[in-house]
């Protein structure tokens, strides 16, 4: 007996049904069986299924005799389904990786509910991955397994059959089956709910819900989305067969008008001719099925008053008021943003008539983002080194708290905002300066960059389409000839920034003032951070940073870190610094040690608090090469990000350490202690020599001795790379013997390609 039994039903969907059953065939969780029901499709549909059944024994094709539609075809497959759970899917939709997995992880943790709930993501044509806008219902806090009066917001989530996993024995011992007709999953969700006695839920995406252009059922022009009134009809008949369950009648009902509703506005369903007589039956269903107080949302009234009136003309006449009410509001918001717009730019103006400010300056960071990289360490070293130096950061609001109490805060496009800009003799950043800044004479703008570049910046992306995006060259070049300063943190940066933002500015070859802390930190500091991230004690802290694809219109992991962290085994931690793959999801669970530092502030923090880094072109790297800890490269996707966005050398020629081509050489190098052995010892020194000459501490010292104090010569001495001793890792404390370990079988590990 399978732990699942997975029900494919099949019509018409011959582009998209290899992909489905391939989704579920590559599970990494086995343990299942393929059901695949070709409800008599015109098409190739019942071809695909039997390819899939003689390659694969897992695989059941049932073929149907006369089409029957989604829901008996659902039937058919339940009968010779012999699986601990029920598991339905669409055959234009697919598995996420690992659900079967994580579904089963999570049946387990909850003691076999009747029904487990999981989440699912719309993706669309484009690429586009969104999430259910009802994930938050999905949260595993509290009891688990529950009933359905504990969470009643399980009933937000969209009505299908689809994102559960259904206990077998209670189906067949409730009888639940699938009527015929369009909307088959109302009359199956709403009962299956309400009579479970154990529900839980997985928060976490396990089904890809495709949106087709063209071609799907509920999509389609056609009478039979009249059979929606069947459907509530069948829920109201369930209900009024089980008094107990009469509390749900005032909700379902609210559902039932918001769905009749929806079904009515889509002008591509109902065929022409047939309006009218649809909203008479739904103000029907309304007077029949009224229930008490619904509490409609403010939101939702217009419709149920169109389902309630059933009179297109005075919905629309109601929806033209609305609409008029709105034009009028956005209207005057736009006369409201445009006065206060005017207003700004006369401040601005005035403001840049009146003197400098010789001792007030200006920081910020990417996209008004919070306090820290270069511009951070150079905020805190002009209050350092100059005294009665009053500074000011930018940042959105969300980010203020972020700032130091010392610094005053600035929200970018405020009256103060502005005035700080135009006042203030220093204005130092990490990306372009505001576009409207008018660089007065004495201002001084200093630009910091983000680190030291591997990819292609400035005007070499204009040959790099996917990278560049709609970047304005032109407004790049304007930006570059306010510079008075550009920050470099080696050679190889120096002439990468003076070729591709050419400008009359001084390049400042000083290093990297963000990795001053690396060399002043202190191993309570490292103590106290690694707490604060919740690092056990003992454990090995992995810090994962890939860089931003811009050729890829989702984000997503090149890794299994789940996988990486289960072959490790417990005394690894990783700190994942990858945003998750669509909209709003959170990150995969890890049993704790899989913590996910996506939005933390400072990339500092986090190099202190681990004990290596994984990458594969981020410019972190060569911050990390500084602090003299363990880099292992990951580059899986090597061709395609050369392609697209392009390096300034090859990290296979000059590695900071042991380069993987798969996750699994990547587990090995962990595994086997090469992360941190003799090899990788020496190719990082090598590096670190390279492109960290200045990284000693005082960089930001130097910066500001030399803009603000007017110092050329008699700056601090550089300390030289081999003399530094940046704080310690926790991990360097530990024996080797104590981190291997169980290495991945037959794996070689190579520590740099060959060309």
């Amino acid at each position: 007996m399978p732990r699942f039994s997975v029900i494919v039903p099949a019509y018409q969907v011959q582009a998209y049904l290899h992909e489905c059953m391939a989704s579920v065939l590559e599970q990494s969780f086995t343990d299942f069986e393929l059901i695949a029901v070709d409800d008599c499709s015109p098409d190739a549909c019942g071809a695909i299924a039997d390819e899939f059944a003689a390659r694969d024994p897992r695989v059941r094709a049932v073929h149907l005799k006369e089409n029957v539609g989604l829901g008996r075809a659902r039937n058919a497959g339940m009968r010779y389904a012999t699986g601990d759970y029920l598991v339905f899917l669409d055959g234009d939709d697919t598995l996420t990786p690992h659900a079967l997995r994580e579904i089963a992880r999570r049946i387990g943790e909850t003691d076999d509910p009747d029904v487990l709930v999981y989440d699912y993501a719309r993706t669309f044509w484009s690429g586009e991955t969104i999430r259910n806008v009802e994930a938050g219902q999905l949260h595993q806090e509290g009891p688990a397994p529950f009933r359905l009066d504990d969470r009643p917001g399980l009933l937000n989530v969209l009505v299908v059959v689809w994102n559960k996993a259904y206990r077998r024995e209670f189906v067949e011992r409730q009888g639940f089956a699938f009527p015929p007709g369009f909307y088959e999953d109302t009359p199956w969700t709403y009962p299956v709910l309400m009579a479970a006695e154990t529900i839980a839920t997985l928060d976490r995406v396990c089904v890809h819900y495709r949106q087709r252009r063209r071609g799907s059922i509920l999509g389609t022009t056609s009478p039979r989305h009249f059979d929606i009134f069947d459907q509530y009809d069948r829920v109201f008949a369930h209900l009024d067969a089980h008094p107990e369950l009469d509390r749900w009648r005032p909700i379902l009902f609210q559902r039932m008008v918001d769905h009749l509703s929806a079904v009515f506005l889509k002008r591509d369903r109902l065929p022409r001719g047939s309006r009218g007589a649809f909203l008479r039956k739904a103000r029907a269903h309304y007077l029949r099925h009224r229930a008490g107080d619904t509490g409609v949302p403010e939101r939702n009234r217009l419709r149920h008053a169109l389902v309630r009136l059933g009179s297109h003309r005075t919905y629309r006449a109601l929806w033209a008021a609305t609409r008029l009410k709105r034009r009028v509001a956005r209207l005057a918001g736009a006369l409201a943003r445009g006065v206060r717009t005017a207003a700004l730019r006369l401040h601005y103006g005035l403001q840049r008539r009146l003197p400098l400010r010789t001792g007030h300056a200006v920081f910020g960071g990417h996209r008004g983002g919070g306090y820290g990289c270069n511009p951070g360490a150079l905020e805190a070293a002009f209050r350092t080194h100059v005294p009665g130096m009053r500074t000011a950061w930018a940042a959105d609001p969300a980010f203020h708290h972020t700032v130091p109490t010392g610094t005053r805060t600035l929200t970018p496009g405020s009256a103060a905002y502005w005035t700080a800009l135009a006042r203030s003799k220093y204005l130092v950043g990490n990306v372009g300066f505001d576009p409207r800044l008018v660089k007065r004479p004495g201002q001084v703008l200093v630009q910091t960059q983000r680190g030291t570049p591997l990819k292609h910046m400035g005007l070499d992306l204009q040959d790099r389409p996917a990278a560049a995006r709609d970047t304005d060259f032109a407004e790049v070049l304007r930006d570059a000839d306010r510079w008075d300063y550009c920050l470099s943190g080696n050679r190889h940066s120096t002439l990468v920034w003076e070729r591709v933002f050419p400008a009359g500015y001084t390049t400042l070859e000083y290093g990297q003032p963000r990795t001053d802390v690396f060399q002043r930190a202190t191993s309570a500091d490292v103590a106290r951070l690694r707490e604060s991230f919740g690092i056990p004690e003992g454990a090995i802290a992995i810090l994962y940073a890939p860089t931003h694809r811009d050729y890829r219109r989702t984000r997503r992991t090149a890794l299994d870190l789940e996988r990486v962290l289960r072959r490790l085994g417990p005394r690894f931690v990783l700190l994942s610094r990858a945003r998750p793959a669509y909209r709003g999801a959170p990150p995969p669970a890890g049993g704790g040690r899989l913590i996910d530092v996506s939005d933390h502030p400072g990339v500092e923090s986090l190099c202190l608090a681990s004990d290596a880094l994984v990458t594969d072109y981020s410019s972190l790297m060569f911050d990390y090469a500084g602090l003299d800890r363990p880099i292992v490269i990951h580059s899986a996707d090597r061709e395609a990000y050369e392609a697209a966005r392009g390096t300034y050398f090859d990290l296979r020629t000059f590695p900071p350490g042991a380069i993987a081509r798969t996750e699994d050489e990547l587990i090995d190098i962990f595994a086997t202690g090469h992360w941190r052995g003799s090899r990788s010892t020496q190719l990082r020194g090598a590096f670190r020599e390279r492109f960290c000459p200045y990284d000693d501490g005082r960089a930001a010292e130097r910066v500001v001795r030399r803009v603000v104090l007017g110092e050329t010569a008699g700056l601090p001495a550089v300390v030289p790379p081999r003399e530094r001793r940046p704080v310690p890792s926790a991990a360097s404390r530990i024996p080797a013997a104590a981190l291997a370990p169980v290495p991945a079988p037959g794996i070689s590990v190579p520590f740099a390609d060959t060309p």
